[in-house]
């Protein structure tokens, strides 16, 4: 099936939570995502939509992931439904936010998420730093692309 990008719009905000929290969900089962709905809807609409270009990704209408990329560059989420992985989603994404930001692309992932770092070098992303999400407290991996 194809999978289709598009800009975000206001009433994929419903959508693209539910998106994030599966993910997440799934990603780190033992941390309930569920209890943050209400941190993550109020950073959604005071930090990301504001700031970023969100780039949302469909397949027969249904949204199925998002890219958020702020205008320095900063790729902050990457998100992709769980029954996607695998899938051309991701990578269609991260091409998008590479369009979006031809001067080069920084983000910070979970050092124990072994399948996003696996997938961002695929993908020409290297390894820039070490560092700790001010948020989780968690040990993360800075990466970065450049052209």
């Amino acid at each position: 099936m194809t999978v289709n990008l598009r800009p975000y719009r206001s009433e994929d905000e419903a959508a693209a939570i539910d998106v994030w929290h599966r993910t997440w969900q799934q990603a780190y089962p033992q941390i309930d995502f569920a209890a943050r709905l209400d941190w993550w809807h109020e950073r959604w609409r005071r930090e990301l939509v504001p700031k970023a270009s969100i780039v949302v990704a469909e397949q027969e209408n249904t949204l199925i992931g998002f890219v958020t990329i702020d205008g320095e560059g900063y790729l902050d989420q990457l998100v992709v439904a769980p029954e996607q992985w695998g899938s051309d989603a991701a990578r269609l994404l991260v091409d998008e936010a590479k369009r979006l930001a031809p001067q080069g692309i920084t983000l910070l992932v979970n050092k124990d998420n072994a399948r996003a770092i696996r997938f961002y070098e695929r993908n020409g992303f290297v390894h820039a730093g070490d560092g700790v999400n001010p948020t989780s407290g968690r040990p993360v991996l800075k990466m970065a692309w450049w052209p």
